[in-house]
């Protein structure tokens, strides 16, 4: 890269000494002053290309002197330093109109990565289109604290941190990881999910990394991994807390060093991927416990987020209901009895949002179109799930399969046909159920062979594989 410019505010004269070597070496031009006020008097004097300014200082604070600068129209790349630990230092400082910033303890490497990042194009353009609430936010919420994480997610969506998104089933983990790379200056380079509870760890080390051919039985062609799949956008590592203690180390060396090594391969492969991890078990006790690496856990944990469960985001569920239903139905969704909305309000959602969608499904399914009862939800109270309450009619599923065809167009709403919404259902169902036949042939109040049946048509029409 050219060289660049950079001013240094920090009252700390080793690390003064230390970013300076650090950046110099990479070939930059540093200049270093000792507060926001001593910064603030040069920026007066002359233009640096990036300002780089720890949080806590005398005279003024990082902050300050961010605010500052930009009352005086001065739009330099800026770059807060923040302490470990200090979320709400980093979050602020973005809100505050940071380009990125940087937790203590970095390696020279860190430091140079985002110095050298914020002056890329792509951030430069992201840096004039966004405004607050950029995001749109089209999660569907009310509720103070899901609006908070948000708004989280809003500010360091422009950063390059790892983010670590906590979370029971359901709440939407995935779903805030894609809102964070829309957000990002990476929204047009790819986004790569990666489920590391569905493969062994062998597989999933190639998944991941990819292998050379001849790497290991079977391996019969190069296979390019998720991580070089995702270059220059975002890779989700999925339910991050089920990958063996042996593939953790890995990883996190493929995240100290910017790089992978494919199975059987010779030579590193340097990647530029901003990470996002989710999990839905208690990662702090897992490290206690031994059964996740503590050092990847800090790794990971940069930007910590947790969604509430649905039943703690009060007020959300009728406001959900009424989406969903419009979902399904359309503009012209019938509107949902009170008494109906207070039954469903004071239900605990075990699986969530995830859950309320599937279930105002299965009510749009069966209400044809009506106003839905109590009983088109289909709720379970303790898991067993009764199948008489499950009695889709020879429209939706037929144990004889004897419908007619005209039966089975039957339209619900314009553009969506019982058919398609029976297809829906079935294939939802399969996938809450992480694809137990048997369990979703229970719950859909049909059995097997039915379901078998069901599935040999949707895989002959192409729907599934």
């Amino acid at each position: 890269m050219a060289e660049l410019k950079i001013l240094v505010a920090d009252d700390d004269p080793q690390m003064q000494l230390a970013v300076k070597a650090s950046l110099s070496r990479a070939g930059h031009k540093v200049t270093v002053v000792g507060d926001g006020a001593a910064a603030l008097a040069l920026l007066a004097e002359e233009s640096f290309d990036v300002i780089v300014s720890d949080q806590r200082m005398p005279e003024l604070t990082g902050l300050e002197l961010l605010a500052e600068l930009l009352k005086r129209d001065i739009h330099t790349p800026f770059i807060m330093i923040t302490a470990h630990g200090t979320i709400d230092q980093a979050v602020e400082a973005m809100q505050a109109g940071a380009t990125d910033f940087i937790t203590k303890p970095f390696s020279a490497d860190e430091l140079v990565r985002v110095v050298e990042r914020v002056v890329a194009p792509e951030v430069a353009q992201s840096r004039k289109r966004d405004k607050p609430g950029a995001m749109g936010r089209p999660i569907v919420t009310n509720d103070s604290l899901m609006i908070r994480v948000l708004e989280v997610c809003e500010a360091v969506a422009r950063s390059d941190a790892t983010v670590l998104v906590q979370g029971e089933s359901g709440t939407g983990k995935e779903l805030v990881a894609r809102l964070i790379h829309d957000a990002s200056p990476r929204v047009h380079q790819s986004f790569v999910a990666v489920n590391c509870a569905a493969l062994p760890e062998t597989l999933l080390e190639s998944e991941l990394f990819g292998h050379e051919k001849g790497a290991f039985t079977g391996a019969q062609s190069r296979k390019i991994g998720k991580f070089e799949l995702a270059q220059g956008g975002t890779i989700l590592l999925d339910e991050i807390s089920e990958m063996e203690l042996g593939l953790q180390a890995k990883l996190l060396r493929v995240l100290q060093e910017r790089e992978v090594d494919r199975v059987g391969g010779k030579d590193p492969i340097s990647i530029d991927v901003r990470v996002v991890a989710t999990t839905n078990r208690n990662l702090e006790e897992m490290v206690r416990a031994g059964d996740f690496r503590a050092d990847l856990y800090y790794r990971l944990n940069v930007i910590p987020v947790t969604l509430p469960p649905l039943r703690e985001r009060h007020g959300d569920v009728r406001l959900l209901v009424e989406h969903f239903m419009k979902k399904f139905l359309g503009k012209d969704a019938p509107e949902i009895l009170q008494d109906v909305l207070a039954t469903l309000e004071n239900y605990p959602w075990p699986g969530n949002v995830r859950e309320l969608q599937n279930a105002v499904e299965r009510a749009a399914i069966l209400s044809r179109g009506e106003s839905p009862k109590e009983t088109d939800f289909l709720l379970t109270t303790g898991g067993d799930v009764d199948s008489s309450r499950l009695r889709i009619e020879k429209t939706v599923v037929s144990e004889s399969h004897s419908a007619s065809q005209q039966d089975d167009e039957l339209v619900i709403r314009p553009g969506t046909t019982v058919q398609e919404m029976e297809r829906r259902l079935i294939i939802e169902t399969l996938r809450s159920t992480d694809q137990n036949r048997t369990q979703a042939a229970k719950v859909l109040g049909i059995s097997i062979r039915t379901l078998r049946n069901k599935l040999n048509d949707y895989r002959a029409q192409g729907y599934i594989e």
